[in-house]
């Protein structure tokens, strides 16, 4: 079996602060952002929700998706983020009940 990418996108709330990031194993990677086991800017700014991801079998993929998102301006990272989420639910909720 190939192994999955997903490129995230972390808020403090609706329209809040935003963070992107990539990983192969989502579950633990959020976990360890609401835990605060990552320092720095996702626990200095509480940006815990995780309100975006798109998943993947390409690691060049995924690296070059999250660059290209980080690079984008903040009115289309929320129009991304509401056409999959409108309510900017934690989506980390649904992954790991």
């Amino acid at each position: 079996m190939d192994k999955e990418y997903f490129v995230y996108i972390l808020a403090s709330g609706k329209n809040g602060t935003l963070y992107i990031g990539v990983t192969n194993d989502l579950v633990r990677r959020i976990y360890e952002h609401k835990s605060g086991q990552i320092e720095g800017f996702t626990q200095t700014y509480g940006v815990h929700r995780l309100v975006y991801f798109n998943r993947t079998n390409d690691i060049r993929g995924a690296l070059t998706f999250e660059k290209r998102l980080k690079k984008w301006n903040r009115k289309w990272k929320i129009e991304l983020i509401e056409k999959e989420n409108p309510n900017w639910d934690d989506l980390y909720e649904k992954l790991n009940p």
